[in-house]
């Protein structure tokens, strides 16, 4: 597992490119036949990734963890993002298709997670945070979702959000996660843009061509940088930092928060005209 430390915000503007994306751009998940996972200081979050490709993967509690199982005082959200897979949760079997969201609770010892064919097989989105609560497991698919439609064409920001864990839908300790579609001819997201000092973020973008790109802002309001984000890669985003894209082309998003509160709307606004 790696570890990563998020700078203080006082020092982060100094950095240059190469350092911005070593702290806040996870480029390295969804590799074939691995579990890969970052722990990052944000509110003790960890990022990962699981694709099934020749066998079956298990996910354990890493040294770092000093647990003798990996959700033994953690909760997980698991989003699928490729072909038909499925997760065993101690000894129960989940079938997940695209987009299907399974919330793992606080307690749970055995996850192992499967792809149907090889030929297009499961990647799995991990996210998860400490939890102090057991709330029990939940599978919901796309159409579960709470929807909220969102932008104006005009403005090249129609976007359509799913809320899967939330405080109206899938209970949690202190875990909130979701994803956005960008309609298509629409490439901004988050904008107007803000903060919550009251929780973390993380952004992993998705359904990108090979060629396209996100433009992903990032920091104070009045001392804003970027990063140039590919398909299936992630952006930690701390309780100070702005967090909103814009793309070469329409994309996917899905993020997920935890911290102080579980409230959505619970924003900081930084109007457009203030950003700098």
């Amino acid at each position: 597992m790696q570890n990563r430390y998020s700078p203080h915000p006082n020092d982060y503007p100094k950095l240059n490119t190469a350092e911005l994306r070593t702290a806040f751009l996870i480029e390295t998940l969804f590799t074939p036949d691995q579990v890969e996972l970052v722990y990052t200081d944000a509110d003790r979050a960890i990022v990962g990734s699981v694709v099934p490709a020749s066998a079956p993967l298990k996910l354990v509690a890493s040294a770092e963890l000093r647990a003798n199982y990996f959700c033994e005082r953690r909760e997980l959200g698991i989003l699928n993002l490729g072909g038909a897979g499925s997760v065993v949760v101690d000894g129960e079997n989940y079938d997940m298709a695209k987009l299907d969201c399974l919330y793992v609770g606080r307690g749970t010892e055995h996850l192992e997670f499967f792809s149907i064919s090889q030929a297009d097989r499961a990647a799995f989105f991990l996210l998860s945070y400490p939890a102090h609560a057991t709330h029990p497991i939940k599978h919901a698919r796309m159409q579960d979702a709470k929807k909220i439609e969102l932008g104006d064409p005009k403005e090249a920001n129609r976007r359509t959000i799913y809320q899967y864990i939330h405080t109206d839908g899938i209970k949690s300790c202190q875990l909130v996660m979701g994803f956005t579609q960008l309609h298509v001819g629409s490439v901004w997201n988050t904008m107007p843009a803000h903060t919550h000092t009251r929780r973390s973020e993380i952004y992993l973008y998705f359904d990108l061509a090979p060629n396209q790109r996100v433009m992903h802002f990032l920091g104070a309001p009045q001392q804003t940088r970027h990063l140039v984000v590919a398909n299936r890669q992630a952006v930690i985003s701390p309780s100070w930092s702005i967090h909103s894209g814009c793309g070469t082309g329409s994309y996917s998003f899905c993020w997920g928060m935890g911290g102080e509160n579980q409230t959505f709307a619970d924003m900081d606004p930084a109007p457009v005209e203030s950003l700098r």
